[in-house]
């Protein structure tokens, strides 16, 4: 079943999420189209691949282009128009940046499947809870509309203020034209009722300044509240739920919203401003005693100077973390000379700052530290509305490489294996805004990175990334894994269902969840409460083991992503199951039942336990030596499972795998995987070329029922079924027995 086809089945809560993340950047119609195709491309790649990217995007039109052919023919009118205005819409934005649809394509699909895995969980973890707090929601539509209400009695005042100015226009006409009167005109009793007019019209010019002011004031103070405020924790929250989806949590949305809040607010402040300049231009043709214009502009102008400030200081934020292009699902990670990508964003988009702003990256080295660190590449560059798909004013830095500057003799020395994986720096950003007489300095920084110099540190640095993002919502505290915090297990948990779902496709169930938590922490009841160290998460080795809790993790993770891949989005895996709990579950089953667990004895194995049943009826269960990523390089997983034979006691091979757990017949679980059916028993002419048998790798093992006889060397025997067929007729056991492959442990 396409991964299409299961979001479409899910409950209507979940997807409302799904239709939240399709919108014209990426229509859901094309999703729902192309359902098959789409996930058949590698759109990660392609992401980091303009080359890649340039011929996925030709080919999504040119698919387009066939749906738009087929819907011809049926003569479907209504979507005849929809796709010929998808096409040129995505021809419109893409064509000088395929990269970006790659990118919004695969954290589309990323997003589905970890809406998929959060579906099957019976409850929602407690970080993704608080994500999606009601009461922030709310807050999010208050923000909107007070945003939407200041802007309108900002129009308002305009009214206010032009009305103000024609009444004087009107006043100094009227008092203009008495002036130049004749002095003995200016006697007459027409004069005088003339001049007692022009007063009370002064009174009500007075009247009309202070109201224009109060209001003035009103709307200045309303966003000043919704930016103390409403708008702080909106701009918080948002860089909380950033932190989040850099660790494989929810996508963050909401960026547009704040944009739309932050510009309208600038645009009603430079109103404001505009406003308060009108006043000082009636001031300078029109003062008296009194006068509050004077008194009241001065203080109301600065007000709206240090609004617009913190308004721009706040609106410049790192809207893409630095990421290297090589590993997308590793943000803020980055490896020494290669390079990265980051992409930043001003909040307040006005036309007149298009090209005008120009954005320079630098390093913050950390104190205390032997290792420094430049940017070479392209460290300048200016804002534009161009490069977004969204016409956002934004810059991103796309060629960045870090490199470490020669220390003096001996200066590493002192670092252990964890020190470069916990040293914190991160990339600072400044900037000037120049804009109707104001001058801004804006500076922002990325959230802490981790730099290494080989990639075998980076599941280490990752760890830390992961660390620090979980336990705290501090965009810059670089010291802190001086005195790192213990983490809630409960937190933790979820984090690292997130970095299945994020990064191999599927999320961890409860029942998988369980069986981490018991490894961390041993046999305790409860844990939503129990707090985990770092040195116990990362540093400490597992007890009887040799590596610690993520070393071990990590390596299963790779396992999946390079070789079992579709059997683990499938579910077929259950993966993290102990050797009690896979007795316990398999010892009612009919002979034969087999689950797949990861190995808690090697780093990155895979083994099948299967129960068996002795003639006496005592139930056994044998546990084939565990597949690394070097053996399954040779061989499928699946077709193992498929070829897979024991040699027993009376020296016939067969396959013992015929269930998978708990009653799925093998072939129904993994025949859609199997690279070729099984080679029938043929002739030598039916082979190949030059009258070659065609030959296969077929796994097997020989149960041992004696334990001092010696291991088999390996696990793979390299010949068709039909010469095995041969061989078993005419060779005897002894034979067979050294060409047999994996260690069987036998209990």
């Amino acid at each position: 079943m396409s991964q299409w086809s299961q979001v479409q089945q899910l409950e209507i809560k979940f997807l409302e999420q799904v239709d939240q993340f399709y919108d014209d950047n990426f229509p859901m119609e094309i999703r729902h189209l192309l359902a098959q195709w789409i996930e058949g491309q590698d759109w990660e790649a392609a992401s980091n691949n303009e080359a890649m990217a340039t011929i996925l995007l030709q080919n999504l039109l040119i698919q387009v282009d066939d749906q738009l052919d087929r819907v011809s023919q049926e003569k479907n009118l209504l979507l005849i128009h929809n796709l010929k205005r998808i096409r040129k819409l995505l021809q419109g934005k893409y064509h000088g940046n395929p990269m970006h649809i790659a990118v919004i394509i695969s954290n589309c699909l990323r997003e589905e499947r970890r809406i998929l895995a959060a579906a099957s969980m019976p409850v929602q973890g407690p970080l993704e809870k608080s994500l999606q707090n009601s009461v922030v929601s709310e807050r999010q539509r208050n923000v909107e509309h007070k945003v939407s209400a200041i802007k309108n009695s900002a129009q308002l005042t305009d009214q206010d203020v032009k009305y103000l100015e024609d009444l004087q226009e009107e006043f100094d006409f009227r008092y203009k034209t008495i002036q130049s009167l004749e002095q003995s005109d200016k006697n007459s009793a027409l004069i005088k009722q003339e001049m007692l007019a022009l007063q009370a019209m002064l009174n009500t010019l007075d009247y009309k300044r202070k109201e224009v002011l109060s209001k003035i004031g009103r709307v200045i103070h309303e966003i000043d509240m919704l930016m103390s405020n409403m708008l702080t924790e909106e701009l918080l929250d948002w860089k909380r739920r950033q932190q989040i989806a850099c660790i494989g949590g929810p996508l963050h949305g909401g960026l547009d919203q704040l944009q739309n809040c932050f510009t309208l607010l600038a645009e009603s402040l430079f109103q404001v401003r505009r406003q308060l300049e009108k006043l000082d231009e009636l001031l300078t043709r029109l003062t008296y005693d009194g006068d509050p214009i004077p008194v009241q502009r001065p203080q109301l102008l600065e007000k709206v100077n240090f609004l617009l400030y913190n308004l721009f200081r706040n609106s410049f934020v790192v809207e893409r973390q630095p990421c290297m292009p090589t590993h997308p699902q590793r943000p803020m990670v980055l490896k020494t000379l290669i390079q990265f990508t980051v992409k930043l964003r001003l909040l307040i988009k006005l036309p007149e700052l298009n090209y005008q702003i120009r954005v320079k990256a630098t390093i913050d080295n950390v104190l205390h530290s032997n290792r420094r660190f430049v940017l070479c590449g392209t460290h300048v560059k200016a804002m534009n509305m161009d490069e977004s798909a969204n016409g956002s004013l934004s810059v991103e830095f796309r060629h960045l490489q870090p490199k470490e500057m020669k220390s003096s003799a001996g200066s590493k020395g002192n670092e252990g294996p964890h020190m470069v994986t916990e040293e914190l720096h991160s990339i600072s950003f400044e900037t000037q805004v120049c804009l109707y007489g104001l001058t801004i300095n804006l500076e922002t920084s990325s959230l802490p990175v981790v730099m290494i110099s080989n990639v075998s540190q980076l599941p280490n640095a990752w760890a830390s990334i992961i660390w620090y993002n979980l336990s705290t919502n501090d965009p810059q505290n670089l010291s802190f894994f001086n005195n790192p915090p213990a983490a809630t297990l409960s937190q933790l948990l979820e984090v690292l269902s997130w970095q299945f779902s994020s990064y191999v496709g599927r999320g961890l169930n409860s029942e998988q969840l369980n069986m981490l938590a018991e490894k961390l922490m041993g046999q305790q009841v409860s844990y939503n409460d129990y707090q985990l160290s770092w040195a116990k998460f990362c540093k400490e080795h597992l007890p009887g083991k040799s590596f610690a809790f993520w070393v071990w993790l990590e390596a299963i993770l790779d396992l999946i992503k390079k070789h079992i891949l579709p059997l683990w989005i499938d579910g077929y895996i259950m993966g993290f199951v102990s050797k009690e709990k896979e007795r316990i579950l398999l010892k009612d089953k009919t002979p034969g039942t087999f689950l797949l667990r990861f190995s808690e004895s090697n780093l990155g194995g895979i083994t099948f336990t299967w129960v068996d049943q002795l003639e006496n009826g005592d139930v056994t269960f044998h546990s084939v030596e565990p597949y690394n990523k070097g053996r399954l390089s040779a061989l499928p997983f699946a077709d193992i499972l498929r070829d897979y034979k024991v040699i027993m006691a009376d020296n016939v091979p067969e396959n013992p795998l015929k269930y998978l757990y708990p009653d799925i017949p093998k072939d129904k679980a993994f025949g859609k995987h199997y690279s070729s059916q099984p080679n029938e028993v043929s002739k030598p002419s039916d082979g190949g070329g030059k009258g070659y048998v065609p030959s296969v790798f077929i796994p097997v093992s020989k149960i041992l029922n004696d334990s001092t006889d010696p291991p088999s060397p390996s696990d793979l025997l390299p010949m068709s079924p039909s010469v095995y067929a041969v061989l078993r007729e005419h060779l005897s056991p002894t034979v067979i027995e050294t060409a047999v492959c994996c260690k069987l442990f036998h209990s």
